[in-house]
């Protein structure tokens, strides 16, 4: 990457809660266990990887880290569930997911007051047969400036992201 990217914030509802989330390009993780999710931008030939997930549409790939799991394993592990691809990764940086100025939040939430969704670029140099055994009914590989057409929640913190990740 050349350069550092800025640092962008937006305030988004999930359900009732209004909630604080700041992108950071970082080549540092946060806390381990502070971490509630990892992404990945996938690129092969230049195109951006989506897929279709059950019930929730378009996105790319992404989930939870499994017990004893590095963010990097995460990363390549979801890629391959959802997306049938692998490659080379680059750690980009991570988004802040702050719940301060959500009334919601309560000790017992099931996420951390400020947790971290890392995100990763990866360089797709296999495409694998698409089973669509996890939870993806289907790929796609976009133009990047097609992204919106498909993703229904993309906003302009993701769009920094992307085009962090482009560079």
């Amino acid at each position: 990457m050349k350069g550092r990217g800025k640092v962008t914030t937006k305030y988004v509802n999930w359900g009732d809660a209004k909630v604080k989330l700041t992108w950071k390009p970082d080549t540092q993780l946060p806390p381990r266990e502070l971490i509630t999710s990892v992404h990945g931008f996938c690129f092969r030939d230049d195109k951006l990887l989506l897929v279709n997930l059950n019930h929730r549409g378009w996105d790319f790939p992404g989930g939870h880290i499994k017990y004893e799991e590095t963010p990097e394993q995460c990363m390549k592990r979801e890629a391959y569930e959802e997306g049938y691809v692998t490659g080379k990764s680059l750690l980009l940086g991570h988004i802040v997911v702050d719940h301060n100025e959500n009334p919601e939040w309560h000790e017992s939430s099931a996420y951390p007051k400020v947790g971290y969704q890392v995100i990763y670029r990866m360089e797709i140099d296999q495409l694998h047969d698409f089973e669509a055994k996890y939870e993806a009914e289907e790929r796609v590989l976009i133009n990047p400036g097609e992204v919106i057409e498909y993703y229904h929640d993309w906003n302009e913190l993701y769009q920094e992201i992307l085009d962090y990740s482009t560079r």
